[in-house]
């Protein structure tokens, strides 16, 4: 028995991916260069740097949907992208591409996202209106690139080209792909549109657990939807439907797996119909996505979709906590632009000394926030009890 070093793994890759996967080996390489390591590939490293980056972490701290302190089962940004994640390695598994890829483009797609989940974002994009705009995807590159200060020769975590291209081209109703002229060197890699799908498939699916948890969106509710209709069905068959713990766990089980089956062989034959040989093939290809659902099962996805919008999302108790949210951070943004010195003096200095745009540098500050530390700050702002 040996082991099994960079080198194999590589040649692994070779052998055994698809002829139109990604692979470490054919890396365009990093901004920067370093050494490779000896056993773990390029894309390999790119996730771990990852995982072990502080805004990583933070995702622990960040709304979803329900704010975190709601309760503790609830999911929070960080175990959305590592159900993502999980998601889109099955995905690349089954279609022979590369998991590495996937995973962490899936586990780095939020690092960008505000405090207070959407409506956190909404108030960031009014507060950067005319200052050059804000948008998660493009702030979770920034933060890879630039905001994570880990290594001393440069900023940021110096990813892969083909991971921070991923993040460039990740695209949902939430996400924008970005239009810069390095992202538009070419089409995004089928691993990179895995992605896509992996993250509309968890929030949609996880999304109607937590509304089944909260008792904010009730079994009737979600039978609006077909495809919520059809597990509840199926949970009947199995004898479920009366243990709400149980029937929550086959719900969410069961709209994953269609959905993930469904676009599984929906792109297996959309890539056989269009001839894809060569990873080559996929950066030049520009008809519609590769990597999508099946017509019938787009539509069924755009009602569940339509479904949790009005249901859950819409619920006047989600709403109600997220108005305030969206409130105070435009306070301390405003507080925070007219006096700098109230940020940490990291942040404050790239202001004073080093000439940046001040609503850039705030909004990288309160872009950072937790739920929690964002309201700490505007309480030591605003309330004269806390200090």
């Amino acid at each position: 028995m040996e082991l099994r070093d960079r080198l194999k793994i590589e040649a692994f890759e070779e052998a055994n991916l698809a002829p139109y996967a990604l692979r470490a080996k054919a890396s365009k390489g990093r901004k920067f260069h370093e050494p490779e390591h000896q056993y773990r590939p390029s894309f390999q490293r790119d996730r771990d740097r990852i995982i072990h980056s502080d805004a990583f972490r933070r995702l622990e701290y960040k709304t979803q949907v329900f704010v975190n302190w709601v309760g503790d089962h609830f999911r929070t940004r960080l175990t959305h992208s590592i159900e993502v994640a999980q998601c889109a390695r099955t995905m690349a598994r089954a279609l022979g591409l590369n998991e590495d890829v996937s995973e962490a483009v899936a586990l780095a797609h939020d690092l960008g996202h505000t405090p207070f989940g959407h409506a956190g974002e909404v108030a960031m994009r009014q507060c950067m209106e005319g200052f050059g705009g804000y948008e998660h995807n493009r702030q979770s590159l920034r933060v890879v690139e630039k905001l994570e200060r880990r290594y001393p020769d440069w900023n940021g975590l110096n990813l892969t080209f083909e991971v921070r291209h991923g993040l460039m081209k990740h695209e949902t109703d939430y996400d924008e792909a970005d239009d810069s002229e390095e992202a538009s060197k070419h089409g995004p890699s089928l691993e990179a549109q895995i992605v896509n799908f992996a993250d509309e498939i968890s929030y949609n699916a996880h999304d109607a657990e937590d509304g089944l948890y909260s008792r904010l969106l009730s079994v009737e509710e979600g039978s609006e939807s077909d495809l919520f209709e059809e597990a509840v069905k199926a949970a009947k068959d199995r004898g479920v439907l009366d243990d709400r713990a149980r029937l929550r766990y086959f719900i969410v089980g069961y709209l994953k797996n269609v959905q993930v089956t469904d676009i599984l062989e929906a792109s297996i034959q959309r890539i056989g119909e269009s001839k894809i040989k060569t990873l080559e093939d996929v950066y030049a290809w520009t008809g519609p996505r590769l990597i999508a659902f099946s017509p019938e099962m787009a539509v069924r996805v755009k009602k569940l979709k339509h479904t949790l919008y009005h249901q859950l999302y819409r619920n006047r108790v989600i709403l109600r906590s997220l108005e305030k949210a969206t409130r105070f951070m435009k306070a301390i943004f405003e507080r925070y632009l007219s006096e700098p010195y109230l940020m940490p003096g990291g942040f404050h200095n790239r202001i004073q000394k080093d000439g940046e745009d001040p609503h850039r540098v705030v909004c990288d500050y309160i872009a950072g926030m937790t739920d929690r530390y964002a309201l700490d700050q505007y309480r030591k702002l605003f309330d004269p009890n806390v200090w």
